[in-house]
């Protein structure tokens, strides 16, 4: 705003605003939460801080409390379509500069339906003064990469925020330097230090949308290397454990829930909305460990467990009830050396988790 005085990010001008907008979106107040926004921006605050300071921080805080069972997931879903409005109305009225910092792609991997991260970051970059594709969520490689053929962008910036996503975000890197672009990653999906995201060949990761914009504002990401394909980086996979845990993973769900139910009686009378919420997590448990697999890292299976328990406990759950799963899962992958070794693994790590939680 000319003549505003402008506040610095990440000081405590956002604290406000951010407490105005939580209580707008848990209220599901559309026009309040974008009044907030447009109120902060009128009140000093740089677009950048109140994208990140105010907006990206009550989305976290939406996560943390879902997390800890005090808000639904309706509550959630409402809370993110809203602040996904607030930006929309912030963006019709902060200025934008001159695009004069080259072309971004911005986009999420296939089958990645958190996009506000990555819609946070194309805002951000615009208002740095590169010229921005934002895709969405759920972007196929092979529609990624037709619109890289066409567009020809300096580089993408990838979002993904689950690691059950790994092995899709790495055919896509793959796809992407293939087509000659680098590639930036973000997102928790590439582990909180970046070490997936380097694993899986990326040129760049950052940990947020400002010191991702920082980089790409910086030097060029380094050019793809030529003829590297994905098993270079991963030579563990030609055991094939993670295509055999992938393919049978409804068997494995399938015989690890028969199982607790002859090891907890109690299941038999589980109502059918329980029973669809127990299969889901054993899907999760399958999928996680399919992931750590790929990466071979052991670290990220245990921590989706400590994870999960912590969630089960918030909702009054016996986080103890993973230690059967655990077992009969690894007696269904007995002749999976890699794979018993992660069971192994998460289930002392899980074992400590608890310990230490009572």
């Amino acid at each position: 705003m000319p003549g505003a005085a402008v506040q610095p990010a990440g000081t405590g001008g956002t604290t406000g605003y951010a407490e105005r907008l939580w209580h707008a979106v848990l209220d599901g107040d559309q026009r309040g939460a974008t009044g907030t926004v447009l109120a902060a921006l009128a009140g000093g605050l740089d677009p950048e801080s109140v994208l990140l300071d105010v907006i990206g921080a009550v989305q976290r805080r939406v996560g943390q409390e879902w997390a800890a069972n005090r808000i639904s997931v309706a509550q959630e879903h409402t809370a993110t379509a809203i602040n996904e409005r607030a930006i929309a109305g912030l963006a019709r009225e902060a200025p934008r500069p001159a695009a004069r910092l080259g072309r971004v792609t911005v986009s999420c991997v296939d089958g990645e339906w958190h996009a506000l991260p990555a819609r946070l970051l194309a805002e951000v970059l615009e208002l740095r003064g590169f010229r921005v594709n934002y895709l969405g969520a759920q972007v196929p490689a092979q529609h990624l990469i037709t619109h890289l053929h066409r567009t020809s962008p300096d580089a993408v910036a990838l979002s993904s925020s689950l690691p059950t996503r790994l092995p899709a975000a790495h055919a896509t890197i793959t796809a992407c330097q293939a087509a000659g672009v680098p590639v930036i990653a973000g997102g928790a999906a590439f582990g909180p230090d970046g070490r997936w995201a380097r694993l899986l060949g990326a040129e760049a990761w950052a940990p947020d949308a400002r010191t991702a914009a920082d980089r790409l504002a910086g030097d060029p990401l380094p050019r793809p290397r030529a003829a590297h394909q994905p098993i270079d980086d991963l030579p563990h996979l030609t055991d094939q454990e993670y295509t055999l845990v992938r393919r049978s993973s409804p068997q494995l769900v399938r015989a690890v829930y028969a199982g607790l139910e002859q090891r907890v009686p109690g299941m038999r009378g589980y109502t059918e909305l329980q029973r669809q919420h127990t299969t889901e997590d054993l899907a999760h448990i399958v999928d996680f460990l399919a992931a750590a697999l790929y990466t071979g890292d052991a670290s990220l299976f245990t921590s989706f467990l400590t994870w999960t328990a912590d969630i089960l406990t918030a909702r009054a759950v016996p986080a103890g009830s993973l230690v059967p799963a655990l077992d009969l899962l690894t007696g269904e992958l007995r002749d999976f050396p890699r794979a018993a070794v992660l069971l192994e693994r998460a289930r002392t790590g899980l074992a400590g988790h608890l310990a230490a939680g009572r």
